[in-house]
């Protein structure tokens, strides 16, 4: 039997393979926002933002003017923010609990394509009602996670 939290695992192999998906996915959306502040030449949070730089050569008081793209992708990365951390604890003390690869992939898999599919609803402006329904996905899956974690340690 392969240790529990190595790549011997096929279990953790697949987790390891979501999370680094999702991690890329948090750490990524921080550099869309940028690539859109720089864009808009907008979206700048802080009056310390608006001294001179090389990245900010015409500061300017409307910079701090909220811009609805950056807006909508800080709020995407808010989202994940909510999500992503979530799945990466309860995922690895799921592990922990050795369930088996036929249980665990399609977890695995849900989140994160829930996740990606609620970044695309997003950041295409679709309804409440469809973004809540990928949200909704993840955090199932988070809370069936979580519940198989109880039962296994608590049984």
């Amino acid at each position: 039997m392969p240790s529990t939290l190595t790549m011997e695992n096929p279990v953790f192999a697949a987790y390891a393979v979501a999370s680094a998906l999702m991690l890329l996915k948090l750490m990524g959306q921080g550099w869309v926002t940028v690539a859109l502040m720089l864009r808009t030449d907008g979206g700048l949070l802080n009056p310390e933002d608006l001294r001179t730089t090389v990245a900010n050569r015409n500061p300017r008081p409307e910079q701090l003017d909220l811009d609805p793209k950056v807006e909508r992708s800080r709020r995407i990365q808010r989202n994940d923010l909510e999500s992503i951390p979530a799945f990466l604890a309860a995922g690895l003390i799921f592990v922990a609990t050795e369930p088996s690869l036929w249980v665990a992939v399609p977890l695995f898999a849900s989140f994160v394509l829930a996740r990606l599919a609620h970044t695309f609803a997003y950041a295409t402006a679709q309804n409440h009602e469809l973004r809540a329904i990928f949200f909704s996905v993840g955090s199932v899956v988070v809370i069936v996670m979580v519940l198989w974690v109880l039962v296994a340690a608590l049984l």
